[in-house]
């Protein structure tokens, strides 16, 4: 196998291939030329090359069009753009095509053997990314399997078994033998919450979600997540206000993840406000978007906490006493981007968050 750095050099003008070789002449690299751009995409599909250096202005195909070709062949290539007509518009151009980098003839030995390093070191830089995203995917896969066959299901068994021992006994336990079987299942169904918790974040297939997605109304997605949430606030006596547009323009989206985004905001809300308090829920067109915003006068978020509260298992640092896993407002990111929107939180100490879920309204 050939390690070395796979070179491809596109120019129509021998002088200019004859200098690029002789300039990278005693090198580490694997050079091949070619002198057209049919020629060249031919080369190309063969070398698998790592760096292309591509003239714009030649006879027969044109430049940008060898350029849309080598993305379609390979888009991780790199390619750097060589031309003797070098202007801003054209090099802006090449760029929106997906090139790399432009270098303007004529040019000195050591800019070529700069622009290569570079070029090079770029390529490299996107294959260890690429790399890193499947060894992250493979190993949310195994986490996900391993959570959910080596923890859940037997900690499930344990639970039924839990059930039926429990039912069977009941008439032969004291207050004493009952109040510690009570805190064996809080405690076993705290597990399998967490659990849950953990598969859910990981779990968010967005190309999948993005399947059943249809025309959603979006007050009554809220409705539903407030008649979720009712009884929470209820037991804190905070009163929820909500005020909208009418009528809200529908928007592109799975209703039921959609729900889940509220339930978690609106009740994060409930969660960290003071007792008789009040949540405010908003939401009104502006521009080609629905925003929806969701206010508390709670304890707020801290400036150290403020960046990391949308990370999956971030539990703030605020001085918060109520319970949680650091997983609802992760999880609510990830849907509200997979329906192209946006979600953000801005908040004060001792006076409260409001969160803000920009959402796209349907052409």
């Amino acid at each position: 196998m050939n390690d070395k750095p796979r070179i491809l050099i596109i120019d129509d003008e021998e002088v200019v291939l004859d200098s690029c070789k002789q300039i990278l002449k005693g090198g580490s690299f694997q050079l091949a030329t070619a002198t057209d751009g049919a020629s060249g995409l031919e080369t190309a599909e063969e070398l698998q090359p790592d760096l292309i250096f591509l003239d714009l202005k030649r006879p027969g195909m044109s430049g940008f069009e060898v350029l849309e070709k080598i993305n379609e062949l390979d888009a991780t290539i790199v390619t750097v753009v060589i031309t003797g007509f070098a202007t801003v518009s054209s090099a802006v151009e090449a760029m929106k095509k997906g090139a790399y980098d432009f270098l303007p003839k004529p040019f000195t030995p050591e800019e070529f053997r700069l622009i290569t390093r570079r070029g090079l070191e770029r390529r490299k830089l996107v294959l260890e990314a690429i790399t890193l995203r499947r060894e992250k995917e493979l190993l949310r896969e195994q986490f996900a399997s391993i959570v959910s066959h080596e923890l859940r299901a037997p900690l499930s068994a344990v639970q039924q078994n839990l059930f039926a021992l429990e039912f069977a006994l009941a008439e032969k336990l004291d207050e004493d033998q009952k109040e510690r079987l009570e805190r064996i299942k809080v405690r076993l169904d705290d597990l399998l919450k967490l659990i849950n918790s953990w598969l859910r974040v990981i779990s968010v297939d967005v190309a999948k979600l993005k399947e059943s997605f249809t025309q959603v109304a979006l007050t009554e997605v809220i409705a539903k997540a407030l008649e979720s949430v009712e009884p929470y606030a209820a037991r804190k006596n905070i009163e929820i206000t909500v005020s909208n547009d009418d009528p809200l323009p529908p928007i592109s989206g799975d209703s039921t993840s959609l729900a889940e985004v509220f339930v978690n905001v609106i009740g994060n809300a409930i969660k960290y406000s003071r007792d008789g308090s009040k949540v405010y829920v908003n939401a009104e067109v502006n521009g080609n978007e629905l925003v929806i915003s969701i206010a508390d006068i709670g304890i707020g978020i801290s400036p150290e906490d403020l960046p990391h509260v949308f990370e999956g298992f971030y539990r703030g640092k605020s001085g918060q006493t109520e319970a949680g896993h650091g997983i609802g407002l992760a999880v609510s990111r990830q849907i509200v981007e997979a329906h192209d929107g946006a979600i953000s939180v801005e908040s004060e100490m001792g006076k409260g968050s409001t969160f803000v879920i920009r959402l796209p309204i349907v052409a």
